[in-house]
């Protein structure tokens, strides 16, 4: 997608993600797919330490897709969105993640240090728009930077997955994520493929000399997306409310210390005049 073809430049996303793209959207098997496979490299970069539950920000976090890529991780999360029909998908979806209507450019409003780190897919571009008379979108990414910055706690990170729509957007959004007291840079797997290329801003909130993660390069590697929707070797998920989708989720909750009742012969068996 190049130029004014660009969702971005159609309508802002409030409007463009009206009820029934959000629907086409969340239906749509190749973009779920790409979607979680760059919410699992996103979580990659994080970093999060083994075994240990964390709370995290999912930024843009649409109908859920990301989010539910953090649950399976075994983590918690709040998801914020400026779209009310994205979040509407999510909500109907029943994710576990908390969901925020709100607009990423007139900052967050969380207590200082609440999270362990942030992700967010595709969205980080959309705020280089300048979508009413009073946006100006350096303003508007710094007071977004600004206060990320103050809800991670200490020594956590937040990896972005972006579509740049050129260096100018790239140095425009590094120069604000700076200011506002980051440091990192830009990790970019497949850097000499077009079609499989992705960008990823890593931000780390401080810590003893925090190392840059390396892109992929593709030598022995699976591209994030496989545009064309064939190939996939990830196993099919279990459909939803049978029995080992419903394990799934009880073995997810295990993994995140909440209280689960104990595994049955007849877990997941619909008792009848029960549906």
């Amino acid at each position: 997608m190049a130029g004014r073809g660009r969702p971005e430049y159609q309508a802002p996303p409030e409007i463009f993600y009206n009820d029934d793209e959000a629907r086409k959207y969340t239906s749509n098997s190749r973009i779920m797919g790409i979607q979680v496979e760059l919410a699992e490299r996103a979580l990659e970069l994080l970093s999060l330490p083994e075994g240990n539950p964390c709370y995290l920000l999912d930024l843009g976090c649409g109908s859920g897709l990301s989010g539910e890529t953090i649950t399976n991780a075994g983590h918690f999360w709040v998801g914020m969105d400026i779209s009310s029909s994205m979040l509407d998908v999510a909500r109907e979806r029943e994710v576990d993640g908390d969901l925020i209507l709100s607009d990423l450019g007139e900052g967050l409003p969380f207590r200082p240090g609440s999270f362990d780190g942030a992700i967010s897919i595709s969205a980080l571009q959309w705020l280089c728009n300048a979508d009413k008379k009073e946006h100006i979108p350096s303003k508007r990414l710094f007071a977004f930077f600004s206060s990320l910055y103050a809800c991670l706690s200490r020594g956590s990170k937040a990896v972005f997955q972006f579509y740049p729509e050129n260096s100018a957007q790239v140095e425009l959004i590094t120069q604000q994520s700076m200011r506002a007291g980051f440091t990192g840079g830009l990790v970019v797997d497949y850097p000499n493929s077009a079609r499989a290329k992705k960008m990823y801003l890593v931000l780390f909130t401080g810590g003893v000399n925090p190392t840059l993660p390396k892109g992929l390069d593709g030598a022995g590697e699976k591209p994030v997306s496989n545009r064309s929707g064939h190939g996939d070797s990830r196993p099919s998920k279990p459909q939803k409310n049978t029995r080992e989708w419903i394990l799934a989720k009880k073995d997810r909750r295990r993994r995140q210390g909440r209280d689960v009742r104990p595994d049955t012969k007849y877990t997941g068996r619909h008792r009848q005049g029960h549906f």
